[in-house]
């Protein structure tokens, strides 16, 4: 087949348009070092096709730009969207348990711990003075504030809980975080899908659906399936029916069997059998314990109760009709009996008594606060590992671009002299060819 006189500045000009392409590719690299879930791209090249050129062969026509590939490995991503979902799920809880932990104040002088101390020593004090009415009447203000502390600390749990529940609605409630995700991960789906329908590459709207499901993983378990047409489908905790399938979502979120993520935690702390409910049923336990045991030497004595609990409410009260003039510090009627104060007075530390109740919540929420934290430690050094994998991947340098850039530059640089080259032979052959003497 005749090759065309013009051949060398077609070939010289591929030659520049995939130069141009590589360095326009990596000036976007560069200006999105910074850009959060951004992947490196490329421009993939390969030789043109080649003119058959008998006898000698084939001649190479130069080169062509094929695709603008996305650096990114997927399994990284499956692994890192398994860890943020742990990640997500621990700090929530952890958060939590924190807040409850907190409302302990132990150790401290305004923990139950110390109201329960000072609640003792008072019965000392009416045993050592049975008569004396100011160790009447500071035992009725310690067991007042005995009393108000203990039930200020199931509001406190119950405040816990209903936080929980609140950011939980608000999370995954009409308008939340949950449903913008779903709605922004449907439209990017039909974008794509539309693109890739025309032989195009969105890598930045594939980056933009990406960054999205990362985000969802700190919220719940995800699961993604590819319909190999530009589209996914999206699936959390497990649910029978997806989130998002192509351009539609399924609203309001299908049940979470096992959401797992900041979801997950969020259901584990409001709910009525969750971490927070086994710590106020903890509380209710050791009130009940008080109640129960200071009733049982108090009452007999003086015919009348002296705490009230009522577990519908969870709440615990002082009898109103005990006072410093009907406080009964004996059993008996002689002057000076101190029996019952002496007895009262000797729970202090009883094993299986009421400071061993109270003992075993403090140990149980301290040392689940401490897993809590030490996981979610665990979790976060993990996810941290591998993103730090992931962005040796699909990360950008700025030292590889840079470095691109000039191989880039020398390309054109060469492309442009083979070109200034060929148009001067070129202007050889048609200015001149025929003139005599030249």
């Amino acid at each position: 087949m005749p090759i065309s006189t013009f051949m060398g500045l077609h070939t010289s000009l591929r030659g520049l348009l995939a130069q141009q392409r590589a360095l326009d590719v990596t000036s976007h690299n560069v200006a999105n070092a910074s850009t959060l879930g951004y992947s490196r791209q490329e421009a993939v090249v390969q030789a043109s096709g080649a003119l058959a050129v008998p006898p000698a062969g084939m001649l190479g026509t130069g080169v062509d730009v094929i695709s603008y590939r996305r650096i990114r490995d997927g399994f990284l991503d499956l692994q890192y969207r398994a860890q943020n979902m742990q990640t997500g799920y621990g700090t929530a809880r952890t958060g939590a348990l924190e807040q409850a932990e907190m409302r302990l104040a132990e150790p401290g002088d305004n923990g139950i711990a110390a109201r329960l101390n000072s609640f003792w020593s008072s019965w000392s004090d009416v045993a050592n003075a049975p008569e004396s009415g100011a160790a009447r009447i500071a035992l009725i203000a310690d067991a007042r504030t005995l009393v108000a502390s203990i039930n200020a600390l199931d509001d406190g749990f119950e405040t816990v809980q209903a936080q929980a529940a609140q950011e939980l609605a608000l999370l995954t409630g009409d308008g939340g975080a949950l449903e913008g995700m779903a709605r922004e991960l449907a439209s990017l789906n039909s974008a794509i899908r539309d693109f890739q329908r025309v032989g195009a590459q969105p890598n930045d709207l594939l980056d933009r659906r990406d960054l999205l499901l990362d985000k969802l993983s700190s919220l719940a378990q995800v699961s993604v399936t590819d319909d190999g047409a530009g589209s996914i489908r999206v699936t959390l905790g497990g649910a029978a029916a997806p989130l998002v399938d192509g351009s539609t979502i399924t609203w309001p979120a299908p049940a979470m069997p096992s959401p797992g993520g900041k979801i997950g935690a969020l259901m584990d702390v409001s709910s009525s059998t969750g971490t927070i409910a086994a710590y106020r049923a903890g509380l209710a336990t050791f009130a009940q314990a008080l109640t129960t045991q200071v009733n049982a030497v108090y009452s007999p004595a003086a015919g009348m109760s002296f705490f009230a609990y009522d577990a519908a409410t969870a709440t615990l009260s002082l009898n109103p009709a005990v006072t410093g003039a009907t406080l009964k510090a004996g059993s008996g009627s002689a002057p000076g009996a101190n029996d019952v104060a002496i007895a009262l007075s000797e729970l202090r530390g009883k094993p299986g008594g009421p400071d061993d109740a109270y003992a075993q919540l403090v140990t149980r929420v301290g040392t689940e606060v401490a897993d809590a934290r030490r996981t979610t430690l665990n979790a976060t050094a993990l996810k941290n590992a591998i993103e730090d994998r992931r962005q040796s991947t699909a990360g950008v340098s700025l030292d590889e671009e840079m470095t691109s850039l000039i191989r880039f530059q020398r390309g054109y640089q060469a492309a442009a002299r083979a070109m200034t080259t060929t148009d001067s032979l070129l202007d050889t052959l048609i200015n001149r060819t025929g003139r005599v003497g030249l």
